[in-house]
């Protein structure tokens, strides 16, 4: 059993996937999405479910840094509950305050050019959520 880390954007959404252990996270890929037309992206993780055996969801949360939740939450918050429905399995809403921020700077300082960034990046903090989560666990 696994667990699976999404960072939701309004375009994109990042996956990564625990080991069977749940000690690390692994970047899976990156998929579109486009929220605004209501296609989540849904089918895709569906196969993905099923391929990892995935028991669990952990969806990055964007609180504003004082504590808030704004659009973006809330539309994050919305994500999680599609995912609760669809898959009836558990969502846990992860703080992911300056995860993108520190997955930019770990790529920056490994020399990813900018263009190679912009397709990984979203990848890379769901890993980020993910191994977080894991951390808090063991």
């Amino acid at each position: 059993m696994r667990i699976m880390g999404l960072d939701v954007g309004t375009k994109t959404v990042g996956i990564a996937i625990s080991d069977a252990l749940g000690w690390t996270a692994q970047g899976i890929e990156t998929m579109k999405i486009d929220e605004h037309a209501g296609q989540f992206g849904m089918e895709r993780i569906e196969q993905l479910v099923s391929e990892y055996d995935v028991n669990e969801f952990v969806v990055g949360y964007p609180k504003n840094m004082n504590n808030t939740i704004g659009p973006r939450g809330e539309a994050t918050e919305n994500y999680a509950r599609l995912l609760e429905e669809k898959f009836g399995l558990p969502v846990k809403l992860w703080d992911e305050r300056l995860s993108t921020m520190a997955a930019e700077r770990m790529l920056i300082e490994a020399d990813v050019s900018r263009k190679k960034r912009k397709t990984v990046i979203d990848k890379m903090a769901a890993v980020l959520i993910l191994q977080g989560y894991l951390d808090s666990k063991n």
